[in-house]
């Protein structure tokens, strides 16, 4: 009888440990993530090929892993690229690359119906030797925290909402664009062919550098006054989680949501900051904060809970 209750307590205590390890972000996952990404094998992500194609079947297994479903039969919506190239370079030639797309179904009946896009883009610059490289060097730009950090961020928030997703009441769209460096494309295709009317989705939060959090714990965004009270409620979020948010109302532009913003859309672009490793071969895995990074995906998390989670009013407002 003792061993039969011991093997219960065990039981449940493995329960509880996979339960707890599904609905928490952790640093541990953060960095397996980037680690992934960031590896020589995946060359600095891309854009066509053996290799883009390896990166999101990684994004596809883990939204499968975390019971974040596609939104219809598959998780990707394929497009085409025309590679950037410096002025006295030849053309390349246009390559397929994919936007990777979950979705969590809100609970209220009427709600479910509207939409949060979480976004990130997880393509970088390959070897670099194009417009975008800060670097002449022609090795691999690993990019870490752009936007390795963004896309390992994503998985992270879209694990925990899966988990807790009776908290939502509005739907979750986790996308993971391709072609961000190459202008944008995975977004700008996104909006013209929406897998959803572009009326119902309602605020666009996207992750484009979240990895570096400075010692004084600032978060940025920009367009926090896109939408009704956002600046207010990205300040008010910040100190419980030991952040100093920097909101700014308007700022909309460098990223993914700007295709959203262009379409009348309410967005924050969210991010850590600049430094002197960006779109070189020095952004990597070592430089990442992951404590810090950590604190930004529970900001965004808690951030999501209160658009989505409640009856919060949301309308687009234009910004200067």
């Amino acid at each position: 009888m003792k061993n039969k209750n011991y093997l219960v307590t065990v039981s449940l205590l493995l329960c509880l440990t996979i339960v707890s390890a599904q609905s928490s972000i952790t640093e541990t996952e953060l960095r397996a993530h980037i680690q992934f990404l960031t590896s020589d094998t995946n060359a600095g992500r891309y854009p066509g090929g053996k290799l883009n194609k390896k990166v999101v079947k990684y994004i596809q297994k883990n939204f499968k892993k975390s019971k974040i479903l596609p939104f219809s039969k598959s998780y990707t919506q394929e497009f085409v690229v025309k590679l950037r190239v410096k002025k006295e370079m030849s053309e390349q030639p246009d390559v397929k690359t994919w936007n990777v797309i979950g979705v969590i179904e809100g609970s209220d009946p009427i709600l479910k119906e509207e939409y949060i896009v979480l976004g990130a883009h997880y393509d970088h610059l390959g070897l670099g030797g194009g417009p975008s490289s800060k670097s002449e060097k022609i090795e691999i730009h690993y990019g870490a925290d752009d936007n390795a950090s963004g896309t390992a961020a994503l998985l992270e928030i879209g694990e925990k909402l899966a988990a807790n997703k009776s908290k939502l009441k509005r739907s979750i769209l986790l996308i993971a664009f391709g072609g961000e460096e190459q202008g944008l494309k995975g977004s700008s295709y996104f909006v013209e062919n929406p897998i959803v009317p572009l009326s119902q989705i309602k605020l666009m939060i996207n992750m484009d550098m979240v990895g570096r959090l400075n010692e004084a714990n600032q978060v940025y965004m920009g367009g926090a006054g896109t939408f009704p009270d956002g600046q207010k409620l990205m300040k008010e979020l910040g100190p419980s989680l030991g952040l100093s948010p920097v909101v700014h109302a308007g700022s909309v532009g460098g990223s993914d949501h700007v295709s959203f913003y262009r379409k009348k859309i309410s967005v924050m672009g969210l991010h850590t900051g600049g430094h002197p490793q960006y779109h070189t071969p020095e952004d990597t895995i070592d430089l990442i904060n992951f404590p810090g990074q950590k604190k930004v995906c529970d900001y965004i998390y808690a951030a999501i809970l209160k658009v989505a989670g409640t009856n919060y009013s949301i309308e687009f407002i234009p910004q200067d």
